[in-house]
C-alpha cells in the first residue's frame, strides 16, 4: 500500500506540474485535459464558482489575455492522497509581463486543489483560489506573503 500511495503522490506532483507548464505556456487545450468535466472552481473573481471545464478554461482564457509572458508560483504545497482522492494545499501567485510591458509581481493567493482518479487518471474535481481580507474593513490584504 506505501508504495501506491507514493506513486499516487508522484502522479499528483506531475499533473501539479502540468498544471503550472499549461499555466505559463498560456496553453489551454493541455489544461482542458487537467480537470474533470465537471470540475467546480472558486476563483479570485466573479462569478462565486465556475463550473464545467469550459467555464474554467474561459477563466483562465480571461485571464491570459492581460499577459504578453505569464509566470505561476506555487510554495508550500502539501499533499493528502488516498487510492482513488487527493486534495493539497499551498500559495499561489501568477505573475508576468503585461501586453504594455508592464511587468507584474502579482499577489499570493491561497491554493487549494481536490481531486479524483477517474479511469485510471487524476484530475482535478475542485479548485479554489482566495485573497485574505481584513474583517474590520471589508478589504481584500492583497500584500501578504508566505
Amino acid at each position: 500500500m506505501g508504495n501506491a500511495m507514493t506513486s499516487n503522490e508522484a502522479a499528483i506532483r506531475q499533473h501539479i506540474e502540468n498544471l503550472i507548464e499549461g499555466i505559463r505556456a498560456k496553453d489551454l487545450e493541455s489544461l482542458g485535459q487537467l480537470y474533470a468535466t465537471d470540475v467546480v472552481s472558486f476563483d479570485v473573481e466573479p462569478p462565486l464558482q465556475h463550473v464545467g471545464v469550459e467555464a474554467k478554461l474561459a477563466n483562465w482564457a480571461k485571464v491570459f489575455t492581460f499577459f504578453r509572458d505569464v509566470t505561476y508560483e506555487l510554495r508550500d504545497l502539501t499533499l493528502t492522497v488516498g487510492e482513488d482522492v487527493a486534495f493539497g494545499h499551498g500559495f499561489g501567485r501568477l505573475s508576468g509581463t503585461l501586453h504594455n510591458g508592464t511587468e507584474t509581481g502579482g499577489m499570493w493567493v491561497r491554493a487549494t486543489f481536490c481531486y479524483r482518479r477517474l479511469d485510471g487518471r487524476w484530475v482535478i474535481t475542485h479548485d479554489q483560489a482566495s485573497v485574505p481580507f481584513d474583517v474590520s474593513s471589508g478589504k481584500a490584504v492583497p500584500d501578504l506573503e508566505p
